[in-house]
């Protein structure tokens, strides 16, 4: 049996790729694994422990950074990620691709324990989309939203790290381009780097 493959998805906070690698998922299934984040902050309305993240204590998380059980983690926010290693290889070994829905520190992380993973950084259609998609979510207060969107103005020089950039306009389509390139049937997804720059610009803004 042939091993998975690690891929790796970020994108702004509130850009959707979450939802888009759930339409993915549910659209061939049993093909992929969703690694399951453990966090420290708080569960959100409608959350599920053990589905959407492991909601841990900053104590339960810190032994777990002793006990290198992290493929990754970091801070986002005024919170700690970490993606645990364990689950990664036993899904490999099963023959299924994995996917780490993670930020831009945890994926340099990861990349140096697979340096074959396959990186893809998801964008708005525009900045505006962005911004609506954040304040619509009514899931953050106006200072956690702001930081949010600073994090944003950071991260927009940073996807230039990815090997691979897709601009979620609807989920169905962005979730099929994600899907073909894991599966190699897809070679380029057609966003220019103009369009990058342009985005870069606008986000700025924000």
């Amino acid at each position: 049996m042939q091993p998975g493959r690690v891929v790796i998805v970020s994108g702004f906070s509130g850009v959707g790729k979450g939802t888009v690698v759930k339409n993915m998922m549910k659209n061939h299934p049993g093909r992929y694994a969703l690694s399951v984040s453990l966090t420290t902050r708080d569960k959100r309305p409608g959350e599920v422990h053990g589905v959407d993240y492991y909601f841990v204590t900053r104590e339960e998380f810190q032994k777990r950074i002793e006990a290198d059980d992290f493929a990754e983690y970091a801070p986002y926010g005024d919170h700690f990620y970490g993606s645990p290693k364990g689950f990664i290889e036993e899904q490999i070994a099963a023959g299924r691709d994995v996917i780490l829905e993670i930020e831009v520190a945890g994926a340099r992380q990861v990349r140096k324990l697979y340096p074959d993973a396959l990186t893809v950084y998801i964008i708005p259609p525009s900045a505006d989309a962005l911004k609506e998609r954040l304040v619509g979510r009514h899931t953050e207060s106006p200072e956690e939203i702001r930081k949010r969107f600073n994090k944003a103005k950071v991260e927009a020089d940073q996807v230039g790290e990815y090997r691979y950039v897709l601009i979620n306009d609807t989920v169905e389509e962005c979730a099929k381009q994600l899907h073909g390139l894991v599966t190699g049937e897809l070679q380029e997804t057609g966003v220019t780097e103009e369009f990058i720059e342009n985005l870069k610009q606008q986000i700025q803004t924000l």
